[in-house]
């Protein structure tokens, strides 16, 4: 049995892309600045995550970084991209990365129980 937890989830879905060059120390800053957009309070769970070790040809692997954050609801997410933090990432973040592509999304949740 399913049932549903939320008819209005906010699914935002951002994928960073490093130049080449990037070194260590710069992929060590973007994250970093992923850390601190966890701390927006709006934010009900965030998952940083890096290219698994899976091999098909449909799964997308050269980003760098991946930021997957859910929100109760699109008022909540538009209240993260005004938040001061989250200008702060664009701002002192944006030279880290050559490439983003944001998935948004929303929708209904449900669980198995």
């Amino acid at each position: 049995m399913t049932t549903s937890l939320s008819h209005n989830l906010f699914v935002h879905h951002v994928l960073f892309y490093m130049p080449e060059t990037a070194t260590d120390a710069d992929k060590a800053k973007l994250l970093e600045g992923l850390h601190l957009l966890q701390q927006i309070s709006s934010v009900k769970l965030a998952h940083i995550g890096t290219p698994a070790a899976t091999n098909r040809a449909v799964i997308e692997r050269s980003y760098t970084y991946s930021w997957l954050c859910f929100f109760e609801n699109a008022e909540a997410e538009a209240d993260y991209q005004q938040h001061p933090l989250h200008d702060e990432f664009r701002e002192q973040y944006a030279r880290y990365w050559e490439k983003v592509v944001i998935y948004d999304s929303v929708g209904t949740t449900q669980r198995k129980s």
